[in-house]
């Protein structure tokens, strides 16, 4: 946190907004500027008219009025304020537990390491590796499915040609090392001794090739670059590893991490075969969450594409085309979290990572993704922290 004075600002919208696309709104504010510290929509007559922000440092008032309306101007009004199409809606309706976070770091379970970086010990463990064989043996149970664990480190050049680079800039994350030279190392020796480090150790670094990986289905893709998959099958590849994303401002619990992992699965093959597995392990996963109980639904969904000149036209034609699925579970009164995806990519991929499929041309794909963390609090949130008020099948499966 900064000591620097706080200062109230309110920005007046161009014209208004439809209230219903307040969310999208919401998950860009903080991006517009780091000294942003709280933000409060504005809104009348079921209409975003404006913004109150909180920040720190010596904003400018009509800087900070110009990036804001240029924010929603160029991502967010020309979308259109349709209700999201809910797909699959649990029969449950459980009662979420109040507090769970802080009852996991009274115990220690649960320890904070830093911004958006989370500790967990037990019995998080043991449910997070459940749920990680729960959605492999649902997977299974209709797919021979081959793995993989890849690297860490993810080059920044698949990540251009996935597209991210340009989607989602908000949430790169560089990985940079001193140039590799012995007047370098000295000089950043006598320098940061005494003084530790701070920004001007990027001024030795020239170093920019690899990224921390956002997710892991475009280590799938960079694996699979410029092969030609047998025709006439599909292609079924799952993952797990660590995947970073920057997020502005983030919040305590498990909800929103820096630092978490995900358990991914790519489905490459003609576009019938991939939507048809697409739709059967969505529908199987459901089938699971309601064995255990757990509240939530599925609907319709959007990527939190930023700052492009065709962002609301991508985003409206994932909506339309619905190309994207978001698995959401209840962790409070009224709030649910994603905890996971179902996404349909089309040729993108196959096109640019140049995979083909047989002789009919770019494969088709698919990807299924699961924040295991996110997952694991969901329950939590739900079930309470105590095993003995849990489901029989994840007790026996905890060993809890």
């Amino acid at each position: 946190m900064t000591d620097a004075p706080l200062s109230e600002f309110r920005i007046d919208l161009h014209a208004p907004v439809p209230g219903a696309l307040a969310p999208e709104i919401e998950r860009r504010i903080f991006f517009v500027a780091p000294e942003i510290t709280e933000f409060a929509l504005i809104v009348r007559d079921d209409e975003v008219r404006g913004v109150t922000l909180v920040a720190s440092g010596n904003l400018v008032h009509e800087e900070l009025t110009e990036k804001v309306n240029y924010m929603v101007d160029s991502d967010v009004r020309k979308q259109l304020a349709t209700p999201a199409k809910t797909i699959w809606t649990s029969p449950h309706e459980r009662r979420p537990h109040a507090g769970v976070y802080e009852l996991l770091l009274e115990s220690g379970a649960v320890s904070e390491a830093g911004e958006g970086q989370v500790a967990v010990g037990e019995p998080l463990l043991s449910l997070l590796e459940y749920f990680d064989r729960a959605v492999r043996a649902v997977l299974a149970g209709e797919f021979a499915a081959l793995e993989y664990r890849y690297p860490t480190l993810i080059s920044t050049a698949t990540l251009e040609k996935a597209g991210y680079v340009t989607s989602f800039p908000q949430h790169l994350m560089f990985v940079s090392r001193l140039r590799n030279d012995m007047d370098v190392y000295r000089a950043f020796q006598e320098a940061h001794v005494d003084s530790g480090i701070d920004s001007t150790v990027l001024e030795r670094c020239d170093n920019v090739d690899y990224c921390l990986p956002p997710t892991m289905c475009y280590h799938t893709f960079h694996q699979h670059t410029g092969r030609t998959l047998a025709r006439g099958r599909l292609h079924v590849i799952t993952s797990r590893g660590k995947s970073f994303r920057f997020e502005a401002a983030y919040a305590t619990t498990l909800e929103r991490l820096w630092d978490f992992t995900v358990r991914e699965i790519v489905f490459m093959g003609s576009r019938e075969d991939v939507l048809d597995a697409r739709e059967r392990f969505m529908r199987n996963v459901f089938s699971f969450l309601e064995e255990i109980g757990l509240s939530g639904f599925c609907e319709v969904g959007n990527d939190p594409f930023f700052c492009g000149s065709d962002t609301s036209e991508r985003i409206w034609s994932q909506r339309l085309l619905e190309l994207k699925y978001e698995l959401r579970l209840v962790v409070a009164p009224g709030r649910t979290i994603a905890v996971g995806s179902f996404n349909f990519h089309d040729d993108l991929f196959g096109e640019a990572f140049r995979i083909h499929h047989g002789s009919d041309g770019p494969v088709r794909s698919g990807c299924a993704g699961f924040g295991l963390e996110r997952l694991v609090y969901a329950f939590l949130c739900q079930y309470g922290p105590d095993p003995g008020h849990w489901p029989a099948p994840v007790r026996a499966g905890t060993g809890m």
